[in-house]
């Protein structure tokens, strides 16, 4: 069984550059696997190993500046969720486009997990999931908004064009562990409203702490791993990912005469060429050799 590990902190790196041979040296010391993105706004990712390699990157991570404080979600895995580690700079640890966005200067109120069914029933509340299109489409909150917005950096863009919805209301936002909502809710306080919410640790701590029988979670919640998404008690879920386009696919989608194993299935046939197809055949067989070989492909892992 595998230690998985979801963890943001928003804090200043004056160089996150110096930051990236000591963390990607921790977690190949450690045996963990995964992403991790530095920016100068903070850390963000998902890492997965053994119990101690888990403790041991986390450690270094507490002593990052900043970073003595900062919390993270667990959850297990019965496969190896990732098949390699990348620690990555990036401009943003979760992308927005908006320059004026802080989230160390202010964010929405934080609404805990049992705390949450009893906000989003009050006739005044809007429920708005912050969330990509495809995450959605397989598991949302009874009566949530979804703005089917492809990225997180639609969000802006979709607010302008609906504020007017949301006149003398007042707004409770969500995402999978928290951090899309610290820029999201930190983007509407600088819109100028006023009340503001989010759910603390997300949808991982809701589908944690709140008892199946007492949710109003309705589906499962996409993750960003090799399990491809979860459910109460964070069991993981049964579905498994087109690795062409990277939606997730029940197991009886597998079955449309639209799926080809890393090739397509019956969301992106459509959308890619046959020249991509022939290229993602090609992936394919290099993944099933590697497979038959003993070795471990970079490519996607397979569930």
């Amino acid at each position: 069984m595998y230690t998985v590990a979801a963890l943001y902190h928003f804090t200043s790196f004056d160089d996150p550059t110096a930051l990236k041979g000591p963390l990607a040296a921790a977690c190949a010391k450690a045996d963990v696997m995964g992403t991790l993105l530095l920016a100068r706004e903070g850390i963000n990712g998902t890492i997965a190993g053994p119990r101690a390699g888990i403790d041991a990157v986390l450690a270094h991570i507490r002593a990052l500046p900043g970073c003595a404080d900062f919390e993270w979600k667990e959850s297990r895995a019965s496969v190896p969720p990732f098949n390699r580690m990348k620690v990555r700079i990036k401009r943003e640890i979760v992308t927005m486009g908006q320059p004026d966005v802080d989230p160390t200067a202010s964010v929405g109120r934080y609404v805990t997990a049992q705390d949450w069914n009893e906000l989003i029933a009050s006739p005044d509340v809007a429920v708005i999931d912050t969330r990509n299109d495809y995450e959605v489409a397989i598991g949302t909150f009874d009566g949530a908004i979804d703005p089917e917005t492809k990225s997180f950096g639609e969000f802006p863009a979709w607010w302008e064009a609906n504020k007017e919805r949301f006149h003398n209301k007042r707004i409770a936002m969500f995402c999978t562990g928290g951090i899309r909502c610290e820029k999201s809710t930190n983007f509407l306080i600088g819109q100028g409203v006023e009340d503001v919410y989010h759910l603390k640790g997300g949808i991982l701590k809701y589908l944690e702490d709140v008892p199946e029988d007492q949710s109003t979670w309705d589906g499962e919640c996409f993750v960003f791993d090799a399990r491809v998404s979860v459910g109460h008690g964070l069991k993981e879920g049964p579905h498994v990912l087109c690795y062409a386009c990277r939606r997730p696919l029940l197991p009886t989608d597998q079955d449309r005469a639209e799926y080809e194993m890393g090739v397509s299935c019956h969301q992106c046939a459509g959308e890619t060429s046959d020249a991509d197809k022939d290229r993602f055949r090609e992936r394919q067989k290099q993944i099933a050799l590697s497979k038959a070989r003993g070795e471990m492909h970079i490519g996607p892992a397979e569930k």
